[in-house]
């Protein structure tokens, strides 16, 4: 699922229970905080269990479904009540199974206890027993039929049963486990309430409601992101460093060339493709700004990829990635952040499209907004926001002295982590950038 990618939730199945299944066919659909993806079955036969519905959220290590097939390979046979609970057993016979993965895991497993009825067939057990390498809590990956039976009658999110405490082996979450959520959660019906209270990002603040007032859960991506944004927070020691720069001749250079621009490439030349060029050409001379942190080493990247905060309609947030921008001229790079942009906003992009970054930009300038404070995009360990272009009356130099003049200016805002880049270095890298699109030459082509 790519690198800080730990869950997905199932947009759809695109087989059912009983169809047949070749290798590399498409068997689910599913979202992640940063884009949806097609995954593909690893093995051919036929589908004959799914462990997750619709709109469930499942880890990177679960078994989401089975593939069963012969030692060849080829799809044996499958009755037509393979989906129920309790008549697998009769139906599967001794031949291989092949478990789909988002990521397989080589965990030890281990047995699943009863709970509400006995655990009888084969493919109960086999789901019982995944367990993910990386995990270092208990995790309940199964719920019995009771419990889902509760959780459609009390029309409970199955991402809420991941935060309630179970009592049972293994911290399974058992009935009365259920049942005493469920009472605490109407007992305080009256209360804003927030999924994952251990979460800092999503803590809960117990609070009287005023008439008028409204309670609005966050969405699967809101979440993502309010754990990401305190995650970075706890992990990197961020520090800012501003400057503010003139960029009259910049502004009077995209003037002069952008029709000519647009009618020879067919993209708009923003603003956006003219700053990320200084930038990548900035971080050629800065390579420690171009790197992410393991542990307590560092890791220096060859190739610079730049990406790109990106606001979408419904309020998130997503970064597609620039890749190898440093290969890249004017036109190039405009014409990947034209492609990426469209590809953001219809919800088109790729897992290729936003992984790998290495350097992030956020055009808060967009909105309006002078100066920001970003928070770096783990695992990197730098980020520039770009604040909005004005003109603003500056006292200018001459030899004949000063004077006030009309000129356009903007704030550069950068975000760094302190552990491995210190102030003269996050200061001077900002300024560089700032000088570099002062100088513009406005006779250049592009």
């Amino acid at each position: 699922m790519g690198e800080s990618i730990s869950e997905a939730t199932i947009i759809s199945w695109k087989k059912k229970v009983g169809d047949p299944v070749k290798e590399d066919d498409i068997v689910v659909e599913v979202a992640t905080d940063k884009v949806d993806n097609e995954v593909p079955s690893e093995a051919s036969g036929i589908l004959v269990k799914q462990f997750f519905n619709e709109k469930d959220t499942i880890k990177v290590g679960d078994t989401y479904a089975i593939v069963e097939t012969d030692s060849k390979g080829t799809p044996t046979h499958v009755s037509s009540d393979i989906n129920t609970e309790n008549k697998e057993a009769s139906t599967i016979n001794s031949s291989k199974k092949e478990d789909t993965f988002i990521k397989p895991t080589q965990e030890k497993l281990e047995d699943k206890p009863t709970e509400s009825k006995p655990i009888d067939t084969p493919l109960e057990k086999e789901f019982s027993k995944v367990i993910p390498s990386n995990s270092t809590e208990s995790v309940r990956f199964f719920y019995s039929p009771l419990i889902r039976s509760i959780m459609t009658q009390e029309n409970i999110d199955p991402s809420e049963l991941q935060h309630i405490k179970g009592t049972g082996k293994n911290n399974r979450l058992t009935k009365e486990d259920l049942l005493k959520y469920l009472k605490q959660r109407n007992d305080s019906s009256t209360e804003p309430r927030i999924i994952n209270p251990e979460n800092p990002a999503t803590k809960t603040i117990n609070m009287e409601l005023s008439e008028g007032d409204q309670v609005v859960e966050m969405d699967r991506v809101r979440k993502l992101i309010a754990h990401h944004m305190v995650d970075s927070l706890k992990t990197s020691a961020h520090v800012q460093s501003i400057v503010e720069a003139d960029v009259t001749n910049m502004v009077k250079w995209r003037d002069l060339v952008k029709a000519k621009f647009h009618q020879e490439t067919g993209v708009k030349l923003t603003f956006t493709p003219i700053l990320i060029e200084a930038i990548v050409r900035i971080l050629r001379d800065f390579p420690i700004m171009n790197s992410h942190i393991s542990g307590e080493k560092i890791i220096m990247r060859k190739n610079i990829n730049i990406g790109m905060a990106t606001a979408l309609e419904n309020n998130n947030l997503i970064v597609p990635v620039i890749k190898n921008a440093e290969t890249l001229n004017i036109v190039g790079l405009a014409k990947e952040v034209t492609r990426l942009s469209e590809r953001a906003r219809n919800n088109k992009l790729t897992h290729s499209d936003t992984t790998e970054g290495t350097y992030t930009v956020s055009n808060i300038g967009s909105f309006g907004t002078m100066i920001g404070t970003p928070i770096i995009n783990q695992p990197q360990v730098g980020i520039m926001a770009l604040g909005v272009i004005q003109k603003v009356p500056t006292v200018l130099e001459s030899p004949q002295g000063d004077f006030i003049g009309i000129r356009y200016r903007m704030f550069l805002s950068h975000s760094y982590d302190h552990r491995i880049v210190d102030g003269a270095v996050g200061g001077l890298f900002v300024k560089k950038v700032a000088e570099y699109i002062e100088n513009w030459d406005v006779n250049r082509t592009f």
